[in-house]
């Protein structure tokens, strides 16, 4: 294998990483919520916030690593159009990541209390996880456009 064929498949297998994990935890965390059960939510998050670090954190790291390796070795001009979208999309997917990893961490929390005490879920809790659901669309589309962008290369 080449550089760059190396280059290219860690950047393939750290996006498929970064997309695959979101999506994984955006559903374990739904179909938890929608348990309204504080014990399965609580095991829930801990997982979720655990797969974040472990996965979405090292795949964010690698993505721009990669991506500066592949753009160099491939001889793209990194301030091609496609390629300023591409960033702009990063960035936008970071702005809406970065607040549900606060989320998970506050709903774990608010979880491992209700089950400490007896209670409930929250009101909170569920306000949280509504902002939470919401915050996770913008992430998912401009991930998906970020795939649809590397793969068509556009001239635009």
């Amino acid at each position: 294998m080449s550089v760059f064929e190396i280059a290219r498949l860690i950047h393939f297998l750290s996006a498929a990483i970064l997309f695959g994990t979101g999506v994984g935890i955006a559903f374990f965390m739904l179909m938890a919520w929608r348990t309204n059960n504080a014990l399965h939510t609580a095991l829930t998050a801990r997982t979720v916030v655990l797969a974040d670090y472990i996965f979405t954190s090292t795949a964010v790291i690698v993505q721009p690593i990669s991506g500066y390796v592949l753009i160099r070795l491939a001889g793209h001009d990194p301030f091609a159009p496609w390629l300023i979208a591409v960033y702009a999309l990063y960035v936008l997917t970071g702005a809406f990541w970065l607040p549900v990893v606060w989320i998970q961490l506050r709903v774990r929390r608010i979880a491992e209390d209700a089950v400490q005490s007896g209670n409930a879920l929250s009101a909170e809790f569920h306000k949280l996880m509504r902002i939470w659901f919401v915050l996770g669309w913008p992430a998912f589309f401009s991930v998906g456009g970020i795939y649809i962008l590397m793969i068509l290369k556009p001239d635009f």
